[in-house]
């Protein structure tokens, strides 16, 4: 802005109002975290000059410089130290300048929107609330000079000057287009920000999505538009996946998006993503948030973490909210308790969104669940306020699903029969595992589908949840279980089966063998084909919660005692009671006794010592063949 001081010309050296050394100081030093903030609050500026002057263009006929282009242009000079940011807005009078700049915390937009909402025009996107973002020029500076001129026809051009302590100058010029070009001599220290790449990158970070075009010495900084507030009808898909790949520092296509707005309860535009893979399942460490908190398009706070409960980490995206009351640097919200319903409103919305997107796309959902269901499950068993939304959204692998497939907890209860009150489930390292062992033997007898958990966590899922609609969450392998309906008579019955008497003998017997390694030994209801099964008298500490504390520390933590259920039917259960007759204290059945609850705890994935089961294993297998040997 070229400009030339007239013979006449008003000129004045002024002192700051309200307290302005005290007050320069703490902006300077205390309100601003980080010097680059500058940037933002000038470019900030920028926009709200920019935003009236795009209204006062519909409401007036007569302004100076019509025809000039709305932008904003930075320019930088690292030799001469200096950087200079130029609007073509509404720009000040020779008054104006010295009522704006030299009263802190007086605000131009402030005073502007109250002269609108005085003549029943409506509201404009402004950011400038504080009046304070200007003077955080003077962190990086030696001097500020700033050359304005009013849209107003008459208004003649100001220039004002200040090095922060206490005065600053103004003068009438002429020869300045309108608008306003704010010139920083920066401090010696702060000599980066006249670097073009230095300052490009700031305003990546912070003022990309300004509705005004942005250069820095003549090249376009903000190419990438604010997707969240136009029509979804205006948006390609190409569209949204490069937004996606810019706010997500992303190179994959997501996998979901929702793009939403509200104006109740809170004003919200929002576009969100469900990204196409989880690192953290890649080993690459726990994902930071990735939602970005922006209020009429300037970033807030970037990687919001109180925006999103840590479970839904994974989202990438952006949010935008008018109604954030702000503290005056801009960098924190003043009001937690609004911070907290817009949490709560967003969450809310992103649960209902899976949850339909589930219903319309299974298969789709389930590749989602595959990826991101670990941290569903986190939720669960983290968050009571969102434990029953979020039960809504887990999958699981059933005895009635084929391979891979997935079931949902609704699924499992409409296919269950009318007598059936509770839901099963059951914890093992894979389906095959599961299958072959004995936990599931009692309900395929009487086609009684069961839930597979695979993950240790997926017990901490169940036992946070407890009941689902009304139905009782129990694990398999809980003692005293009662299941609806008549057991199948297998059809290949053993030939020999323990009376009932032997069975209970038995069992007691077995007891004393195993000692205090045991709860109790009981005849066992559930069994068919397995000689021996350990079931769980607690019903908070799972088994599940043993393999995942014997993982921890099997020495420190002490282990739930277990109860141990034979089956009278099985044939080393009747061959052990042969031996316990022959003679009760025979080594080598009480032995044959330790083993099967080696074999019992293998089968339920608990750890056993494998030295003392291998010696006992090699000794059962000397006694066996030296009696083959000597029975001929």
């Amino acid at each position: 802005m070229d400009n030339q001081e007239t013979p006449k010309a008003k000129k004045k050296t002024l002192k700051f109002k309200a307290e302005v050394a005290q007050l320069l100081d703490i902006v300077v030093n205390s309100l601003y975290t980080d010097r680059e903030i500058f940037i933002r609050e000038l470019i900030s500026n920028a926009s709200d000059a920019l935003e009236k002057m795009r209204h006062l263009s519909l409401t007036k006929s007569e302004i100076t410089g019509s025809d000039i282009p709305l932008e904003i242009r930075i320019e930088s000079d690292e030799d001469s130290g200096t950087f200079a940011i130029t609007d073509t807005g509404i720009g000040m009078t020779f008054d104006e300048a010295g009522t704006n700049l030299g009263t802190i915390a007086h605000s131009g937009s402030k005073e502007f929107i109250k002269k609108l909402s005085e003549g029943g025009e409506m509201d404009m996107s402004l950011i400038g609330q504080f009046g304070v973002g200007f003077y955080s020029a003077f962190m990086v500076s030696e001097r500020v000079t700033v050359q304005t001129r009013s849209w107003e026809p008459a208004a003649t051009g100001a220039i004002w000057s200040s090095e922060g302590k206490g005065s600053f100058n103004l003068r009438e010029a002429e020869g300045i287009t309108r608008g306003a070009r704010i010139l920083l001599t920066l401090k010696e220290d702060a000599k980066e920000f006249a670097n073009a790449d230095r300052i490009k990158d700031i305003i990546h970070k912070y003022s990309n999505f300004v509705p005004f075009p942005i250069f820095v010495n003549d090249d376009q900084v903000n190419t990438v538009g604010a997707l969240w507030t136009k029509s979804k009808n205006e948006i390609s898909d190409e569209d949204y996946k490069g937004f996606y790949q810019f706010v997500g520092n992303a190179h994959d296509d997501p996998t979901y998006r929702l793009h939403f707005a509200a104006d109740a309860p809170l004003s919200i535009r929002a576009v969100l993503f469900v990204p196409g893979s989880n690192i953290e399942k890649m080993g690459l460490g726990k994902m930071d948030p990735g939602v970005h908190l922006y209020c009429r398009k300037v970033l807030i706070q970037s990687q919001a973490p109180d925006l999103l409960p840590e479970f839904f980490r994974f989202f990438r995206g952006v949010v935008d909210s008018e109604d954030i009351p702000l503290n005056i640097s801009r960098e924190t919200m003043q009001d937690s308790a609004l911070i907290a319903k817009l949490r709560r409103v967003i969450t809310k919305r992103l649960i209902k969104f899976l949850e339909s997107e589930a219903k319309d796309d299974a298969e789709k959902f389930n590749k989602f669940f595959a990826e991101f269901g670990i941290m569903i499950k986190e939720g669960v068993w983290s968050d009571m306020e969102y434990r029953a939304d979020l039960a809504k959204l887990l999958r699981f692998t059933s005895s009635k699903t084929e391979g891979d497939g997935l079931t949902s907890l609704d699924e499992y209860i409409e296919r269950m029969p009318e007598d059936q009150k509770d839901i099963y489930y059951v914890l093992g390292g894979n389906r095959a595992t599961i299958e072959a062992g004995p936990y599931l033997e009692a309900f395929r007898a009487r086609d009684i589908e069961v839930l597979y958990l695979f993950d240790n966590a997926d017990d901490f899922v169940m036992t946070s949840l407890r009941e689902y609609e009304g139905k009782k969450l129990v694990p398999a392998d809980q003692a005293d279980i009662e299941l609806p309906g008549e057991a199948k008579e297998e059809e290949d019955q053993p030939e020999e089966k323990l009376e009932e008497k032997d069975a209970g003998d038995l069992a007691r017997w077995v007891k004393e063998a195993l000692g205090e390694a045991i709860e109790e030994v009981r005849v066992s209801k559930r069994l068919v084909k397995s000689p021996a099964v350990l079931v769980n008298p607690d019903t908070m500490f799972t088994t599940g919660m043993q393999r995942v504390m014997q993982a921890v520390s099997k020495d420190s933590i002490p282990m739930s005692k277990m109860i141990l259920e034979i089956n009278p039917s099985h044939p080393i259960l009747v061959h052990l009671n042969s031996l316990r007759l022959a003679n009760p204290n025979d080594d080598f059945a009480k032995e044959a006794s330790r083993l099967l609850l080696d074999n019992a705890r293998i089968s339920a994935g608990l750890a056993v010592d494998p030295r003392d089961m291998v010696e006992r294993g090699n000794a059962i297998l000397e006694h066996a063949l030296k009696g083959m040997v000597d029975s001929k």
